[in-house]
């Protein structure tokens, strides 16, 4: 089964960190995605930029709204993901406890909906590493 795991960061708990920890908690991290490769679950993963660089794009009834920044105002904002691979429910949440990053914030391990067209049949492309 493939699980999305939702990195959510704590601004307040990041923002006590010195440089010296923050190149730590990357060098760990990175670290941890390599783990999880060599052990046969990571898919792919990846940080992202600072919510203040993000936008939220809308359309309705045709038209199109665009907004700066998060749409949500939360102690927690998305820090990143990573996408993995695994047996089962169980395996993903230990899999995303292993996570440096879970003591930053949260982690949200979503699985992965199985969609085919409704009327070929056909299944979504594969995810490529």
């Amino acid at each position: 089964m493939k699980f999305a795991c939702l990195v959510y960061v704590d601004g307040q708990i990041i923002g006590r960190q010195s440089p010296e920890q923050l190149r730590a908690l990357t060098d760990k991290s990175v670290e941890y995605d390599w783990d999880l490769r060599r052990r046969g679950h990571l898919i792919l993963a990846q940080p992202l930029a600072a919510p203040e660089t993000a936008m939220t794009i809308r359309v309705r009834n045709g038209a199109l709204s665009i907004s700066d920044g998060p749409f949500a105002d939360t102690k927690e904002v998305l820090g990143g993901f990573f996408l993995i691979e695994a047996r089962d429910i169980a395996e993903a949440k230990a899999l995303a406890a292993e996570s440096c990053m879970a003591e930053m914030g949260a982690i949200e391990v979503r699985p992965f909906l199985e969609q085919t067209h409704s009327e070929t049949g056909a299944h979504r492309p594969p995810l490529t590493a």
